[in-house]
């Protein structure tokens, strides 16, 4: 377990979301359709959400960070979610690699990159994901060898967030290809992209528009070993696992973000259409609907708050946040849904945002483990503590 962490006070974090709130109705929402069917990058957000802090928003205080806690940062991106859920990704991703320094760095590693994380000096993210191992982390093939007082690190990442824009990623590597069980033999370096360190293409999407998802690919790649987190090999795994916590209460509180906006717009656009001479609103079928997602998009919430308490208590919460994380994305991708029906032929169209929401709600089944490994997670929890 780690420790619970020192957060700015709860007027402090008031003010923060109230600010959050009116920068997404000024400047978020008004670009969100352009930007997500343009496919473009929002450049100019990246430098607003770096003047706003976003990219510390967990980083502690004592660094240069807000010092939010989880349950701040989880209603902080929900805010966001509910008019765009893109944005999100361009600090989540990051925070999880800053939370990986902070956690588990050495003070020197705190002193040198947390700073610079937190004032979005350094951008980037989480280098997991490989071609052939995804959810499997054990099963990477990316390798750091000893080379004088370095590593050489070589292999292929793959469906990496940030990877175009970004420029220092938390990567897991394998030391020991010989280490049985395989995860005894990973180890995590924070890199910044340099000569034998290149990104690949450009990952097409479904959804989830204008954030750059692309291969990262290393070729006798140089490291120095004060990159190590931590400093000790064979700890990797641990590293990436005890990130994922916060990523997962991230995509939850996304998925209560687009879930509520589905709702939103239903709740709109039922009590403004019309048919048989009244409007769908007063239709026991759309009640039905209306009333689902109604109950959904408050039984997500309070999942993602008791995992985002247990997080900030320093408790472990793999179990909650699997929770958190498994009803809240299929909570959304249902609202999608809903919503789609509700709207009927304007729901299919381009000019509404529930297709957007269509679009985007997938990605959260699959994001920071899919929601098959949740379940797993949650099972094998659940008998480790309640033993017969």
């Amino acid at each position: 377990m780690t420790a619970a962490r020192n957060q700015t006070s709860a007027e402090d974090e008031t003010q923060i979301l109230g600010a959050i709130q009116a920068w997404v109705e000024r400047e978020v929402r008004p670009i969100a359709r352009q930007y997500d069917h343009a496919d473009e990058y929002p450049h100019h957000l990246v430098t607003q959400m770096q003047e706003l802090g976003l990219f510390g928003a967990t980083i502690g205080a004592q660094y240069g960070g807000l010092g939010l806690s989880a349950s701040t940062y989880a209603r902080l991106v929900t805010i966001i979610s509910e008019a765009w859920m893109a944005p999100t990704g361009i600090f989540n991703s990051h925070l999880i690699m800053a939370a990986c320094v902070e956690r588990f760095g050495t003070e020197e590693q705190k002193q040198r990159f947390l700073p610079r994380f937190a004032t979005g000096e350094l951008r980037g993210g989480l280098g997991l994901t490989e071609p052939n191992a995804g959810t499997d982390l054990q099963r990477i093939r990316t390798t750091a060898r000893r080379d004088g007082g370095g590593y050489l690190i070589d292999g292929t990442k793959t469906w990496i967030t940030n990877g175009i824009h970004g420029t220092c990623f938390a990567l897991l590597t394998r030391t020991d290809t010989a280490a049985d069980p395989p995860h005894k033999g990973m180890s995590m370096f924070v890199v910044e992209k340099g000569p034998g360190f290149t990104e690949g293409k450009k990952l097409e999407k479904l959804g989830y528009k204008a954030i750059d998802s692309a291969e990262l690919v290393f070729d006798g790649f140089r490291v120095d070993a004060d990159r190590l987190v931590g400093g000790v090999e064979g700890r990797g795994f641990q590293h990436a696992v005890g990130g994922l916590e916060l990523g997962r209460i991230n995509v939850a509180a996304r998925g209560v973000g687009l879930a509520n906006a589905a709702l939103r717009d239903s709740v709109r656009y039922a009590q403004e259409r019309k048919t048989f001479g009244k409007p769908i609103a007063e239709h026991q079928a759309i009640q039905l609907k209306l009333g689902d997602m109604a109950t959904r998009c408050e039984a997500a919430r309070l999942l993602v708050e008791a995992a985002a308490k247990k997080y900030d208590a320093g408790e472990r919460c793999d179990m909650e946040a699997g929770m958190a994380k498994l009803f809240a994305s299929e909570a959304a991708v249902d609202n999608s849904m809903d919503a789609m029906r509700i709207h009927g032929g304007y729901g299919y169209s381009t000019e509404f945002d529930v297709e957007r929401y269509f679009r985007d709600a997938p990605l959260m089944c699959i994001g920071e483990g899919t929601n098959e490994i949740q379940r797993i997670i949650i099972a094998r929890q659940l008998i480790e503590r309640n033993p017969a």
